[in-house]
């Protein structure tokens, strides 16, 4: 939920000048997370501004790049609710509740 409202905050200020782009990358920090010891529980997530200039103006934002961000984002969400959806089928059939 987080990425998506960054990166529809981003497309939505495509014509603002000077206004840099935010992200979050959920996996890098998971994974920074994991090899270092820590509970995923405990990981704290936070938008990272990308530096960078696409127009004369000083704005940063490609908005092609955007909505194919956009795009895999909203894959991503929908694969993790149909694996989380099955997960909750096999235990209910394990339960017998089903």
């Amino acid at each position: 939920m987080m990425r998506q409202t960054l990166l529809t905050n981003n497309l939505a200020n495509v014509n603002t000048p000077g206004f840099q782009p935010q992200d979050v990358n959920f996996q890098g920090q998971l994974a920074a997370a994991m090899q270092s010891g820590q509970s995923p529980d405990q990981v704290t997530f936070r938008p990272v501004t990308q530096t960078q200039t696409t127009s004369a103006d000083g704005n940063g934002v490609n908005a092609d790049q955007q909505s194919a961000n956009l795009a895999e984002n909203g894959l991503t969400y929908q694969a993790l609710a149909q694996i989380a959806a099955a997960r909750e089928q096999i235990l209910q059939s394990a339960m017998g509740t089903r």
